[in-house]
């Protein structure tokens, strides 16, 4: 009884951001809750239960399934994502063959920081339009501007107070206290509708897609996964640290790349967003000494258990779209800021020419709109930026010491 409720804990903490990610990229926040539960059980099946992390929908991709879903279509997107799970599945072979340090050799801080960086700022336009009262892409006026600030700033200020003062564990749950009580403001200003609420049945099977095979969505999709396997590495470094226990031995890099990958290719499989571990329930994880990972487990059960609840997407699709933007200006400041957390933490040198080229073409590439067409390929955006950055860092020559 004690980790099953631990373990509704450990999902109450990772829900907001769970379900943050379908709600914004248009996918069923249903399917996500149930591919996270799905995807966090084939990870512990790889693993054999050995690390106390639970898989859910990953940040790092929102521009990618928002660009193809609205270009190719739900069901053309998938194939892009079943793809990047093989990527992963890819680096766990190269891991195995050549050892974890092969990782930094293709995927060094000077490569995935950049990257990193453009994530977070091609998402900005996105959450500022939408704390405003506009669509994602800014074509469409939903609400007047001033009544969407009423709700969006008091979203934002209350993630950002919860995130920097609380204790607890209320201080890891920003997110989700943030959606709370942008939702309650919303509420006598009209701006919540029930009607898709009341009509939704109490029970139902998630609406489940099956991928479609799409060579442009793969093609652009697929250099994105590079960053979020790289961050991967910093995630079992991180939840090593809260247990006390070396993870990258035991059960190896290897093993939970390959169980990252395996669960984010499932995923696709049912039309879910791909699968990261959560860092803040690795917070939870070291505030509660929750080491034991049969709780991950209770957890997907639970998360499996409330996709089957039809009333649950419905309520989550309720939620006005300036309480998601007014959270989002700050989550995706924060993806950017970790880019430059990466390039900082390696102690690079930004002045040095060849580690300024990198980052110089890597942002302009990504943010300025620069793509390379041939006949139907196209490579533009995060993935354009993701393929320029390991290109330049192979072929530019190291610096010379004089």
């Amino acid at each position: 009884m004690k980790n099953a409720l631990l373990g509704a804990q450990m999902l109450f903490v990772a829900f907001g951001a769970l379900v943050l990610v379908p709600i914004l990229t248009g996918l069923d926040p249903n399917v996500a809750l149930f591919t996270a539960g799905m995807g966090t059980l084939i990870f512990q099946g790889v693993t054999k239960r050995t690390v106390p992390v639970f898989l859910a929908s990953s940040f790092a991709f929102i521009p990618a399934i928002s660009y193809g879903v609205s270009h190719w279509g739900v069901a053309a997107t998938m194939s892009g994502l079943f793809a990047a799970g093989l990527l992963y599945a890819l680096l766990s072979t190269l891991v195995a063959v050549r050892g974890n340090e092969i990782i930094n050799k293709i995927l060094p801080p000077i490569v995935v920081g950049p990257v990193i960086l453009v994530i977070g700022l091609s998402l900005a336009p996105t959450a500022v339009n939408m704390a405003l009262g506009k669509s994602g892409d800014g074509a469409a006026v939903l609400m007047p501007i001033s009544k969407a600030l009423l709700v969006s700033i008091p979203a934002l200020i209350t993630t950002i107070l919860v995130a920097t003062l609380a204790r607890g564990i209320f201080k890891l749950l920003p997110i989700l206290l943030g959606l709370i009580v942008g939702y309650a403001i919303a509420l006598p200003l009209g701006l919540v509708d029930y009607s898709a609420v009341t009509s939704a049945p109490w029970l139902a099977v998630p609406n489940f897609v099956r991928p479609e095979w799409n060579i442009q969505a793969i093609l652009y999709i697929l250099p994105i996964a590079i960053a979020p396997a790289v961050e991967h590495v910093g995630d079992m470094v991180a939840i090593s640290n809260a247990a006390g226990k070396d993870y990258l031995k035991k059960p190896g890099l290897k093993k939970t790349l390959l169980g990252d990958g395996l669960a984010t290719s499932a995923a696709a499989l049912f039309g879910g967003p791909p699968n990261t571990t959560y860092s803040e329930v690795t917070g939870a994880v070291a505030l509660t000494k929750a080491y034991d990972p049969k709780i991950m487990t209770w957890a997907a059960l639970f998360a499996i258990g409330l996709s089957m609840i039809g009333k649950t997407g419905a309520l989550l699709a309720s939620i006005p779209i300036p309480v998601m933007g007014g959270i989002m200006t700050l989550l995706f400041g924060t993806i950017a800021t970790i880019g430059i957390a990466t390039l900082t933490r390696d102690k690079i040198d930004l002045q040095e020419p060849r580690n300024m080229i990198i980052i110089a073409i890597t942002l302009v590439f990504g943010l300025g709109g620069m793509f390379i067409k041939v006949s139907n390929f196209e490579l533009q955006g995060i993935a354009l930026s993701a393929v320029i950055a390991i290109l330049l860092n192979l072929v530019l020559p190291k610096t010379t010491k004089a």
